[in-house]
């Protein structure tokens, strides 16, 4: 081409217009009409924002995976059960025990879907209506919370934090498209009601069932859980017990639950019909609180826990255990109340120095397998931390003394010869210092010869237990042998580590057993002499397996029965001298001995037992870092010392109502008149 023809081209290239890729503002308009955007502009828009956020949420999506549960998500307390199968405490950091779904009534989960997600197991696991509402609120600077289905709340539970903020709910989203694909819809429903916060520090709905009704989620009925599912909106917001406000706004929730139940299909109307009351839940539960005898109850069950299996602290505070329990609620509330009641009827530290610093420790044993029923540890475990049930340090006294009698019972006296005297309950020392048995009198040191009594020749071993005489017992012991007292309360159920040093006075009761070891042993009493070691836990569950090696402890013949019927029919008598006696009028004979004036004045005991359960009652007065208080002067001036109300405390727990229905009386004769021994008191 010519250069000519070149230069030509180009200018009439120039003189063309060149057509612009984007025609805004249009051309060829006029005036405002020129910034209205054609339709082609407004589409082309429109269509890249949507390829642009397309784009932008498949790398978002690629991008963010399903991260591992969050720390509180897997967390579950360790729940705590009375001895009938009702939640006594949940322990730990996260109130929730998770539950498997077939275990979770279908009326109730129904109820949850209703409430939350009626298309749950339709949709794909989003909302993109609530996704746009939390982009809608933060740009008006609100909450970003929306409507989420029940696939995204378990996302935001088990995965993510609860922080509202956008990042977080396209977090939520992606994860819960994830999430659907890859787990059954069971699953996530199963999650979603495990891991939801109902309020009253309840997460998931077995927590939450205990909370409000005091039940396992398994019994459910549908009333009650559409009252739960209205809880999932606002825990604290339908909480009937927080005000009438609230009261009204869980009643009409309930009632929308119900009827949306009978247009999903989910209900009959004819079974609508049937809840027409609101199921009202109860006061505000205590269920994760430690005060009051629930502490020490827990302790005892924990430490049994962790010597009988091989779980540790570390294992136990990882939580998700099941403990069940042998405490009867009834009997441990009326323990309480039977030892506040006496303290409160004749204890005033403000008016006596006498009185100050006193504690109690109580416990209950059932004879027939050693079950521990009830205990009393204190005032409140949240600030009394010392378990007086379970404690050490405090002599037995006189209560010792029926084990000296058993031994010599069961063993005989040794003479000076080397040869064994039979023993029985009518032996008795006479002037010389011998030990009289209805054969050839055993010789003794005439040291130590046990008073007589004058009007009634001799006193017998079965009236000194009544009357309380020390030298007959410190005698009697000092001819069978101590090693001999010691193996027996030992083989009873005494702790060997709670023995006193084989002195003089051994058998007097310078021994410390805790008030559970007394009871356990005066228990083989009433079980003629078969032993059951004391145990508090009957079984441990991690999920729904139980926890190997916790098999109830074995039993063992520990003397003849012969010698426990004996000892029980000294016990007898011995009872009629003590405080305790009016409980015969309920009780009939019982068997029990108490500690009395000749004993050291540095804790009184009452222990006694029926047919059907033996407790064992100790007061005494401490501080810490001190030895024991004199118990001289507790209670008043016309009191000598303390052993009354040991007494008083248990003749009004094994008498009561409560104790009466778990332990009934045994059918007894009429009772004997009390003999004329002088009482201990």
């Amino acid at each position: 081409m010519s250069e000519e023809a070149q230069q030509s081209r180009s200018r009439l290239r120039r003189s063309v217009p060149s057509r612009r890729r984007i025609d805004y503002p249009r051309r060829g308009r006029r005036g405002f009409r020129r910034w209205i955007p054609s339709w082609r502009l407004l589409l082309g828009a429109f269509s890249t924002v949507v390829v642009g956020l397309l784009a932008l949420f498949a790398a978002v999506y690629a991008y963010v995976d399903i991260p591992s549960e969050n720390a509180a998500a897997r967390q579950e307390a360790n729940v705590y059960y009375w001895s009938d199968g009702t939640q006594m405490v949940s322990v730990g950091a996260v109130n929730r025990q998770n539950l498997p779904l077939s275990r979770i009534p279908v009326s109730v989960r129904n109820a949850a879907i209703a409430a939350e997600n009626a298309r749950f197991y339709e949709d794909s696991g989003v909302s993109v209506s609530g996704l746009a509402r939390a982009v809608a609120n933060m740009a008006r600077g609100q909450e970003t919370q929306g409507g989420s289905t029940i696939t995204q709340q378990y996302v935001k539970n088990t995965y993510l934090s609860q922080e509202q903020t956008l990042s977080r709910k396209v977090q939520e989203f992606c994860i819960a498209l994830k999430l659907d694909s890859r787990k059954t819809k069971d699953d996530i429903l199963q999650g979603y009601l495990n891991t939801s916060w109902f309020g009253r520090g309840a997460y998931g709905i077995q927590a939450a069932s205990n909370a409000y009704y005091g039940i396992s989620a398994e019994k459910l009925n549908p009333s009650q859980g559409a009252f739960l599912a209205a809880l999932l909106k606002g825990g604290n917001d339908y909480d009937p017990a927080l005000g009438a406000s609230r009261h009204k706004r869980a009643v009409e929730r309930w009632s929308w639950i119900l009827d949306r139940q009978v247009e999903l299909g989910m209900m009959s109307a004819g079974e609508r019909a049937r809840y027409k009351v609101f199921p009202a839940p109860r006061p505000q539960s205590k269920s994760t609180n430690l005060s009051g005898q629930t502490g020490y109850l827990v302790d005892i069950a924990k430490r049994y826990v962790k010597k009988r299996t091989n779980l540790t602290d570390a294992d136990l505070d990882r939580g998700g255990y099941r403990i069940h329990t042998t405490f009867d609620r009834a009997a441990v509330k009326q323990l309480e109340r039977s030892v506040q009641g006496v303290l409160k009827r004749n204890i005033d530290p403000k008016a006596r120095a006498e009185d100050r610093h006193v504690q109690v420790g109580a416990a209950s044993v059932r004879p027939d397998d050693g079950a521990i029923i009830a205990l009393y540890g204190g005032p409140d475990a949240t600030s009394h931390f010392t378990n007086n049930a379970d404690t050490s340090g405090v002599p037995a006294g006189s209560v010792f003394k029926p084990f000296v009698l058993a031994a010599a019972l069961q063993h005989g006296a040794v003479a000076g010869d080397g040869s064994v005297q039979a023993v029985t309950t009518e032996s008795a020392f006479d002037e010389s210092g011998r030990l009289t048995a209805g054969l050839s009198p055993v010789p003794q040191d005439r040291a130590f010869v046990s008073p007589l009594d004058g009007s009634r020749g001799l006193l017998t071993l079965r009236k000194a237990m009544a009357a309380g005489i020390n030298t007959t017992f410190e005698r009697l012991g000092s001819a069978i042998g101590l090693a001999r007292v010691e193996d027996m309360a030992v083989g009873a159920g005494m702790l060997r580590g709670s023995m006193a040093p084989r002195s003089r006075e051994f058998p007097l009761g310078t021994s410390s057993p805790s008030a559970i070891r007394v009871a356990s042993s005066y228990a083989t009493f009433a079980g003629e002499g078969v032993r059951h070691e004391p145990y508090s836990v009957t079984r441990v569950l991690r999920g729904d397996d139980p926890v190997a090696g916790l098999a109830r402890p074995a039993s063992r013949r520990v003397m003849n029965p012969e010698v426990a019927l004996d000892v029980t029919s000294v016990l007898e008598d011995t009872a009629f001298g003590t405080p305790a006696a009016p409980a015969t009028s309920v009780l009939g004979r019982f068997a029990g001995a108490a500690t009395g004036r000749s004993d050291t004045q540095r804790a009184a005991w009452f222990a006694g037992y029926t047919g059907n359960l033996s407790t064992a009652v100790t007061m005494f007065r401490s501080q810490p870092g001190k030895a024991l208080l004199t118990m001289a002067g507790t209670g008043g001036e016309g009191t000598v010392r303390g052993s009354v109300f040991p007494a008083r405390i248990w003749a009004d727990y094994m008498t009561s109502d409560p104790l009466r229905k778990i332990a009934p009386p045994r059918p007894a004769a009429a009772p004997e008149a009390p003999p004329t021994t002088p009482s201990p008191e």
